[in-house]
């Protein structure tokens, strides 16, 4: 009896560990944010929050004064980019059979401007945002 409940024992203690294990979240290349009191420069975000080339990524860090903009390789990732009106927010994108969604929660203190905040993802197995084709440029 006591081999019966040791051996039972001794599997569910291994059991445990694979169990509680999660996947790991890969840590983005590009996390970067930053505040703009111009209220105007809000317009230079994409339609869609997302850049996929390097002539969008050049264009939004001219606009928006990023200096030394982070170098992204557009061939194996995207540009995620979110703003908010309040002091602080997050933003998440999640990727679910291949339609990349974002979205965005913070604090409810307004403030003049806007905070941003620009994150890249892994490129494959996304072909739609929000429901929508990636865009080409």
């Amino acid at each position: 009896m006591f081999r019966i409940a040791f051996a039972v024992t001794t599997v569910a203690l291994l059991l445990v560990p694979v169990a509680a294990e999660e996947p790991k979240k890969e840590k983005p290349t590009v996390e970067l944010s930053g505040d703009i009191k111009d209220e105007t420069l809000r317009k230079e975000i994409p339609a869609n929050g997302v850049i996929v080339s390097q002539t969008g990524w050049d264009k939004l860090a001219k606009a928006w004064g990023i200096k030394d903009a982070a170098k992204v390789d557009f061939t194996k990732e995207l540009v995620v980019v979110g703003t908010w009106k309040g002091s602080s927010f997050n933003i998440t994108p999640t990727v679910k059979d291949g339609d990349l969604t974002v979205s965005a929660g913070g604090t409810k203190d307004l403030r003049e401007g806007f905070r941003w905040k620009i994150v890249s993802l892994k490129r494959a197995g996304i072909k739609t945002v929000q429901g929508k084709e990636l865009p080409k440029e």
